[in-house]
């Protein structure tokens, strides 16, 4: 394939995670070290940036505050949740997009997201492809909810399953203390899959772990819900449950009694409220219980001091193989993670590219066969899959004692042509 020379944008999308910008500094290093690539161009909030022509010059930046994004929590360069049109209904934003790629010289695209912004990246590939400019695009992965199709996990999840771990592990030893009963619910992440809940389960095998998990992948029925609450804390005096925000009953039904309230740019419902909602119901029901909701919120996805060295070092490669692929000749796919062993049977991940269209819209949930046949549990297998992705430390740098992290000019870069 002929060698292609031009700028390149890069730009994150969806909800953030504590690895996100090790994946964009990945793509923004290498990006910088290609002779091919001309410029590098940070979009502001996402494809709106790209939309409104805002762009950052990443060339700009100081090298030092750049190092530091590997451990700097949220999207450095401004997310959004935007859904483009089908561009055969109407081809409006893809004509701005085009307008923008030929103002700045733009034939590489990188878009780090989610299962939606798979979807993106494969309409803006295929309406490139269809309006003859040539531009090479590249999904790099994204999210703690870890329902990423083809990839053994994705960038960010390891990071926000530690943090639920260790936290649960922490509400377990602070529930337990008195000599009152307690139920303790904590609502965890996750619409449709329990990757993220399942987490809690490492607690569990650290030693301190909840008493019941409940993944959106088995149907929730609030009696059998109760039943297994009264009947632990009747034993023990004690119950922490562990519930993803997607549980929903036997006809689809999210339990969350926020469920219809609102939702995001791509139309999915905003969940919220659930482990409220439960702690009423329980209370209800154990009257001699003092019953405690607890929702992490956005400190699922935002704690970097908890961070996972291995996810950190992966989500960097799966940015540095995205631009080295494009290089190379490579568009419209995704780097993905595949689990392998080394010599000695230990955890190892090498990357493969995915097409893009085998990614956008397929959600891949937690095995049946992981989670026992009650419902409210899940089994060791879990727990192997999960472990070797949690490991180490990432290194964060302090100052006073205090994280340090990256502080980015954001310079805006002038168009070219």
């Amino acid at each position: 394939m002929n060698e292609l020379k031009g700028a390149c944008i890069i730009g994150q999308s969806g909800g953030p995670t504590a690895v996100i910008n090790a994946s964009v500094l990945g793509a923004i290093q290498t990006a910088l070290n290609a002779p091919q690539i001309t410029r590098v161009l940070g979009a502001a909030n996402g494809i709106k940036g790209v939309l409104e022509g805002k762009l950052y010059d990443m060339g700009m930046e100081d090298p030092v505050e750049l190092e530091l994004l590997k451990f700097t929590p949220s999207s450095a360069l401004g997310t959004c949740r935007y859904k483009m049109k089908n561009p055969d209904v109407d081809p409006t934003d893809y004509e701005k997009l085009l307008e923008t790629f030929k103002k700045f010289d733009v034939r590489y695209f990188f878009y780090n997201g989610g299962n939606d912004s798979m979807d993106t990246c494969n309409k803006i590939s295929k309406f490139m492809e269809k309006s003859g400019w040539e531009c090479r695009v590249m999904g790099i992965p994204k999210t703690i909810d870890n329902d990423l199709f083809g990839t053994d996990h994705c960038p960010g999840y390891a990071s926000a399953a530690k943090y639920i771990a260790t936290s649960v592990m922490e509400v377990k030893h602070d529930a337990c203390c008195y000599d009152t009963g307690m139920v303790t619910i904590i609502e965890v992440m996750g619409r449709h899959a329990g990757w993220l809940t399942a987490a809690a389960a490492l607690a569990t095998y650290a030693g301190a772990g909840p008493d019941l998990i409940y993944l959106p992948e088995v149907d929730f029925d609030m009696d059998s819900f109760l039943n297994d609450v009264e009947k632990i804390y009747n034993a023990t005096g004690k119950c922490l449950v562990v519930v993803s925000e997607g549980i929903h009953d036997k006809d689809g039904n999210f339990i969350s009694e926020a469920k219809t309230n609102s939702n995001d740019g791509f139309g999915h419902a905003q969940l919220g409220g659930l482990a409220n909602k439960l702690a009423e119901i329980v209370r209800a029901r154990v009257t001699s219980a003092k019953v405690r909701a607890i929702e992490p919120s956005l400190l699922q996805r935002c704690a970097t001091h908890l961070g996972s060295a291995t996810d950190a070092h992966e989500a960097y490669l799966a940015g540095k193989t995205a631009v080295e692929a494009a290089v190379a000749g490579d568009t419209d796919k995704m780097p993905a993670f595949e689990r392998t062993t080394d010599e000695e049977g230990n955890y190892k991940c090498e990357m493969k590219l995915l097409p893009l269209a085998s990614v956008a819209n397929f959600e891949r949930k937690v095995p049946r066969e992981w989670i026992n046949a009650a419902g409210n549990n899940v089994e060791m297998a879990f727990v192997d899959y999960a472990l070797p992705l949690i490991q180490g430390a990432t290194g964060m740098k302090t100052a006073e004692s205090l994280p340090r992290f990256a502080r980015l000019r954001k310079i805006l870069a002038q168009p070219c042509c």
